[in-house]
Formats: C-alpha cells, sequence, structure tokens
C-alpha cells in the first residue's frame, strides 16, 4: 500500500507518494526527475547512486523512502552551471569525468569528507573512497581533484 512521505530534498520539502519499501533511488530518479544519482548495481556496492543523509554518504538503491530520517543531498542541488560548487568545479577542472557514470558516488563522497574534514590527508581521502568504482581508472584525476576542491574550500 502506498503511503506519502515528505523529505527534504537539496532544501526543499518535497512530497513522494510511494510504497514504503522503495529504494529513494527510484523516488528521486522517477518522481522528483533528479539526474544526480544513478542507478549502478542495485546492490549498495558501487556508489552510483550515493547521496548524503544528514551529511552522511548512503546507498539510495538499498534505502527505502520509509527510512529517510534527515535531509537528502543530491548531486542536483550542490551546485549550478554558473556557480558549481567547488566539489564539481575541481572535477571539471581536472577533466575526472570520462564516462561519467560513477561521478555521482565520487563527488557525494568528496563534499562530505571536505566538510567533515577540509584537511583531509591522502589516506583520509583513500579511506573515504572504500567501495566506490570507477571502471574507466580515473583515480589519479579523482585525487586531484579532491585536492583542488580541499584547497578551494579552504579558502
Amino acid at each position: 500500500m502506498k503511503e506519502k512521505f515528505s523529505i527534504k530534498i537539496d532544501g526543499t520539502m518535497r512530497d513522494i507518494t510511494a510504497d514504503p519499501e522503495m529504494p529513494l533511488l527510484y523516488a528521486l530518479r522517477g518522481a522528483l526527475e533528479l539526474k544526480g544519482p544513478k542507478f549502478g548495481c542495485g546492490l549498495a556496492q558501487c556508489g552510483a547512486c550515493t547521496v548524503l543523509m544528514d551529511n552522511q554518504p548512503i546507498r539510495s538503491c538499498v534505502t527505502p523512502v520509509s527510512a529517510v530520517d534527515g535531509d537528502i543531498r543530491t548531486l542536483d542541488g550542490l551546485g549550478t552551471e554558473e556557480k558549481p560548487h567547488p566539489v564539481q568545479a575541481a572535477f571539471m577542472a581536472e577533466e575526472v569525468p570520462q564516462c561519467g557514470y560513477c561521478t555521482n558516488g565520487w563527488m557525494m563522497y568528496t563534499v562530505a569528507l571536505l566538510e567533515r574534514n577540509p584537511d583531509a590527508t591522502d589516506q583520509d581521502i583513500r579511506d573515504e573512497f572504500v567501495g566506490l568504482k570507477c571502471r574507466c581508472a580515473t583515480h589519479m584525476s579523482i585525487m586531484r581533484a579532491v585536492k583542488r576542491a580541499a584547497k578551494e574550500m579552504r579558502t
């Protein structure tokens, strides 16, 4: 049986009518037509579906709508084309995206890390990214982008 859920997404309260067990990802991409989080594996193993709930990364492909108990931030709500978030700007400047499919996960984890620790070490960055997948192997570009974004966010 469908229920109505009110969830704060990217700073705006949104109403979603859905089965309580429907994955948050389906609500974000389907009902709300957001394009940031992607369906990758559907098993919380790749990170393409990552969103932030109260600034903590979660895998929206396995998070039921009924389990959402905080504010949700998506890649769609970070910045604009005219004024990108520092993480988005750094990923563009370092030419990180190849196919771009996994970029959502890497960016959302980067935002969470740098908001928590703008002085993250290389090891902090590697630890944060455990479990994220990039088949294009842009890992070195990602590291440069994270460091660039950190520098920007500190100033």
